[in-house]
């Protein structure tokens, strides 16, 4: 019978390519650094436009130059080798880097947006943006000036793909979270889910996280040695 596998990743299996988690119970995180209510919230950004720009124009540049690890390709693998079966993968990602992309993972919903795009708030227009990105800078849409923002969920925001989301979940048979620190919600709300739709349940972390006690299965390492060997369990070397 074929299998449908619904796998959530979190900030977790991107530190190892450089990119920071936004939380761990070290308290070393970007939000330990950071405050997310001065950089990261729709208010925010209209009260210091520069100061929230220059945080995801550092952003950018960081992961311009992150490389993808063997998390990541092992989950690409993973998704050609049930297509081959006729069986589905869904990968949602917390993420707003594109690092699953670069190893070819085909359909990504990224719930948090994308840290490589930019969108107008007049005209809602989304574009590639690779470059820094200024209160100056124009739409290419509508030609309109100071109104372009980084493609991000921000606190106070609706995360993208919900709808999506939820009828995967409903059509899955096992429900997976990489390196997600099981905080944030709604994602940390799925794995509940996916239980009271009778999926079985898989965590593979670094640590366990905030909810790990609704996990069925927990594996805990490095996201570049616990996801290529459980890729490996189910599809083959």
């Amino acid at each position: 019978m074929p299998q449908n596998i619904f796998i959530l990743t979190g900030a977790g299996i991107s530190a190892e390519s450089g990119l920071g988690t936004f939380r761990d119970k070290r308290g070393e995180g970007i939000w330990a650094r950071f405050d997310p209510m001065k950089l990261a919230t729709p208010e925010a950004f209209a009260r210091d436009p520069e100061a929230v720009l220059a945080f995801y124009d550092l952003r950018r540049r960081n992961l311009r130059d992150a490389k993808p690890n063997a998390a990541h390709f092992a989950l690409a693998r993973l998704e050609h080798a049930l297509a081959r079966r006729g069986e589905t993968l869904t990968l949602v990602t917390q993420n707003i880097d594109d690092l699953h992309e670069r190893t070819g993972s085909a359909s990504v919903i990224h719930m948090h947006g994308e840290l490589l795009k930019a969108r107008c708030e007049r005209c809602e227009a989304l574009r590639p943006w690779l470059d820094d990105l200024t209160i100056s800078d124009v739409c290419p849409d509508c030609g309109r000036a100071g109104t372009m923002r980084p493609h991000v969920v921000w606190f106070g925001e609706m995360p993208l793909g919900m709808d999506l989301i939820d009828r995967a979940l409903r059509e899955a048979d096992l429900f997976v979270a990489i390196g997600a620190s099981g905080a944030v919600y709604p994602a940390a709300g799925f794995v509940a889910e996916a239980r009271a739709y009778g999926l079985r349940t898989c965590e593979i972390n670094l640590e366990a996280a905030d909810n790990a006690d609704l996990f069925d299965e927990q594996r805990l390492g490095s996201a570049s040695g616990t996801v290529p060997a459980w890729v490996e369990e189910l599809v083959g070397p």
